[in-house]
């Protein structure tokens, strides 16, 4: 099952980048394909391939504020959260997704 994410809080600063750790961490525990996008205060970093969103069945935001280019999701099933949940509960979001698109 391939996913997506994008993370970002107002700071864009560590809470940005402590999301994505655990998301990629805990994905790839349950043994799922996840590619993360950080947007903060040093903008778009590790920016998703355009076939990486083609072929994802799914898009995680964590955020906490508008992400730049979001119209690269359009017609993409798209999961949000906050910044903070992704950090205290990534797994509880990733089984989420998971049982949502039937995987």
């Amino acid at each position: 099952m391939k996913l997506v994410a994008v993370t970002a809080c107002p700071t864009g600063i560590a809470h940005t980048y402590m999301a994505a750790e655990q998301l990629e961490r805990v994905a790839k525990k349950m043994d799922l394909s996840l590619k993360v996008e950080t947007q903060g205060a040093m903008g778009i970093e590790n920016e998703l391939d355009p076939d990486d969103i083609k072929e994802a069945v799914a898009v995680i935001m964590a955020v906490g504020i508008p992400i730049q280019k979001s119209e690269r999701f359009e017609g993409k099933k798209i999961f949000e959260f906050s910044v903070q949940e992704a950090i205290k509960n990534a797994e509880g979001i990733l089984q989420k997704v998971k049982e949502q698109i039937g995987g």
